[in-house]
């Protein structure tokens, strides 16, 4: 909201800060200031726009930011002059409320022979310096009230209203047109303002159009009143209305405002012509009052204030004078209960104040968090690290090195995210209270964040893409929730493999980045395995022929491959995506594996190469394994030097391959013989021809 900085001298006789050094100051005790302007002639002065957080409904008007600043430069405030002229004899207004639970409090007071027309003097000055439109002095008093002290009021054209005001709830069916011209249908859970025959307005929220003032009005009932923040929040969102009333209403309104805000209001209006009949007419309801103003007492110590706000930078500190200075300027009333202790009665507009420990807040608040000197908090013991942190330090440096950028993800889906990724069915979790249709559930992979980031990425021409996450993903049920830490991976586009040239990411690159994941971890066998598409093994967001699944030691932590095409569809993905989830908590079962280290043979070593035709069916995976299994200890090295196929068939036959397997032999303490080198050749081949090769002769 915009607040001008003369109208809050005019509270403050005695401040002679300057406006920009106020500005500065509210800002720092949570007033922030966004800008800061020169106001309009002749007001003068600045016009400083304000962010003033939902809490502090007390701060959203020219007086309580004179509060605010009164308590930093400790000045004291004007109090708000409600002076009347004398009543003319009169009986008021009568009223009756008749939803307690609703409306906690209602005042009245009925002005005769006013003179409705365009307003002028201060109230003109202030409003156009805050860009404020002027409608009717009498609607113009209101809404100047409004901005001045804080509270909402209402003004009625008293001549066509028909009997009592009573509060109610709607009738089922009742019709009421609103001063937004709209007519609105009122739902039974809807509170209103009404006389003995119709509904007036939307308590709280808008009055009605039947009885607004217009400049044939001669008579007005003033209404200030006290309404239930979470009543008025149902009317504003039922019916899609945000007033000035209805922003202040909702977030908690001063009990005992309202004879002061209709005092006020009644004051700018007689400035015109008019005068006061009968009483103000004040009814409250006593449980209300004893739960919103006559709240209990706090009780506080200045010993506890200083000791969790610790030292500060300058002056003598959180003493009994600076703390109890701060509370009294706030509001706040102290009586003492025994030495540096004090019982708190709070003040009927701070209904975020609860506990002692708000009181606390307010005090480092207005001192100035800035003023407390920087110090360490006290620490006894060692830094103790977490048993996979060295573990993940090696997973995430690896993912880095081979390209890949780490990202974070709402740890929050959608339902349909959750029944689509799952690991099984019905094993997500649903919140209680959750932000959104959208993020409902807690996520029970982190594919979905995955994939979202991917799109985000996509959708802004960023067509190279790898990402990988470590989170916490979460499975069970509301009674019952079990945490498990894995992996995410996502890569998509184009991967450089020279200065000038590129291609297309695919599968065997993600399947690469797992070798090497897993080869970091001491484990007796790693194996990768496919399944037929139409066996259902893999999941369901994966492209069933371009998939594989890792096991690790017998069991399975990781599946990978390509998003499946419907997903990639439905996700508006415009190019495949290769995605990939790993089960940290399995892998971690595993130790790192330790480097070690050998001295360097001092002989030759001894290279056999042997060239085999084996059928399509034969992995390498089969082939090392079998290698591996000869337990020669000489056996240095094993690796496939060539692969070829022949689409003729004539050298090689068709569904067939021939590989080129080279072999190291080496021995640390001797020279290798012709006979060992021999054996283990013919060895080595009728191991290999044992799998289905055979050696090529051609």
């Amino acid at each position: 909201m915009n607040i001008l900085s003369a109208w809050l001298r005019s509270y403050l006789p005695q401040f002679d800060a300057s406006d920009r050094e106020l500005a500065d100051d509210l800002t720092l005790r949570g007033i922030a200031v966004e800008g800061v302007f020169d106001a309009a002639a002749p007001i003068g002065g600045s016009l400083f726009e304000t962010d003033i957080t939902t809490n502090r409904v007390d701060a959203m008007n020219h007086y309580g930011v004179a509060r605010e600043a009164a308590a930093i430069y400790g000045l004291t405030l004007a109090p708000l002059d409600t002076t009347l002229p004398a009543a003319h004899p009169g009986a008021g207004h009568p009223v009756r409320i008749e939803a307690p639970e609703a409306c906690g409090r209602f005042t009245a007071r009925i002005l005769r022979n006013v003179k409705i027309g365009p307003s002028c003097g201060i109230v003109a000055e202030r409003f156009a310096a805050l860009g404020q439109k002027l409608i009717l002095n009498a609607v113009d008093a209101s809404n100047y009230v409004l901005f001045g002290m804080g509270h909402p009021t209402h003004a009625f054209d008293l001549d066509k209203i028909e009997g009592a005001i009573v509060v109610r709830r709607a009738r089922p069916g009742e019709r009421l047109k609103t001063l937004d011209g709209i007519d609105r249908v009122l739902d039974a859970d809807d509170v209103v303002v009404a006389d003995e025959k119709k509904a007036l307005g939307l308590a709280g929220v808008m009055g009605g159009w039947d009885t607004m003032i217009t400049p044939e009005t001669k008579n007005i009932l003033i209404e200030a009143a006290w309404f239930d923040p979470a009543v008025v929040r149902r009317m504003s969102r039922r019916h899609g209305i945000h007033s000035d009333a209805s922003h202040r209403f909702e977030r908690g309104a001063d009990f005992h405002a309202p004879p002061v805000a209709s005092a006020l209001v009644s004051q700018l209006i007689l400035k015109s012509r008019g005068h006061i009949e009968g009483e103000l007419v004040d009814v409250v309801i006593p449980q209300v009052l004893a739960r919103v103003a006559a709240r209990r007492s706090i009780a506080f110590s200045v010993a506890r204030c200083a000791e969790l706000l610790g030292r500060t930078s300058d002056g003598p500190g959180i003493t009994d004078e600076v703390s109890t200075g701060i509370l009294h300027s706030l509001g706040c009333t102290l009586a003492p209960s025994a030495e540096g202790r004090y019982s708190v009665t709070l003040p009927s507009w701070r209904l975020d104040l609860e506990r002692e420990i708000d009181l606390i807040e307010e005090v480092a608040r207005v001192y100035g968090y800035n003023r407390f000197a920087n110090t360490l908090p006290t620490f006894s013991g060692t830094v103790l690290e977490l048993p996979n942190a060295p573990k993940q330090t090696a997973v995430r440096e690896l993912l880095l090195s081979a390209g890949y950028h780490e990202a974070i993800s709402s740890t929050f889906c959608s339902a349909t995210d959750a029944a689509t990724f799952a690991p099984q069915p019905g094993v997500a979790v649903a919140m209680d209270n959750p932000l959104s249709e959208e993020a409902g559930m807690l996520r029970p992979s982190l594919v979905p964040g995955m994939l979202t980031m991917l799109a985000y990425n996509l959708n802004r021409n960023v067509d190279d893409v790898r990402l990988f996450e470590m989170g916490t993903v979460f499975t069970g049920s509301p009674e019952r929730v079990d945490e498990a830490q894995w992996l995410a991976f996502g890569a998509t586009g184009r991967l450089r493999d020279g200065l000038n040239s590129s291609r297309a990411l695919n599968f065997f690159d993600l399947k690469g980045v797992v070798e090497a994941l897993t080869a970091r971890f001491a484990a007796r066998s790693v194996y990768f395995d496919a399944f037929p598409v139409a066996s259902g093994l893999l999941p369901h967001w994966l492209n069933p022929a371009r998939a594989a699944r890792c096991v690790v030691d017998g069991s399975t932590v990781a599946y990978f491959g390509e998003l499946h095409p419907d997903e990639n569809a439905s996700r508006k993905l415009r190019q495949p995506v290769l995605v990939g989830e790993i089960y940290l908590d399995r892998l971690f079962r595993h130790s790192l594996r330790q480097p070690s280290t050998r001295d360097l043979s001092r002989y030759q070593p001894v290279r056999r190469d042997f060239s085999l035709v084996f059928p399509d069916t034969v992995h390498w995976e089969a082939v090392g394994s079998a290698l591996s299994g000869l337990a020669i200890a000489e056996l240095q090295e094993y690796r496939p030097a060539e692969i070829f196929r022949d689409p003729k068939g004539k050298t090689v036959p068709a569904g067939h391959y021939s590989v080129l397997v080279s072999t190291t032999f080496q021995s640390p303490d001797r020279t290798l013989r012709d006979e060992e080198l021999h054996a283990w050749s013919n060895s080595i081949v009728s191991t290999l021809e044992s799998l289905g090769g055979r050696l090529r002769t051609q």
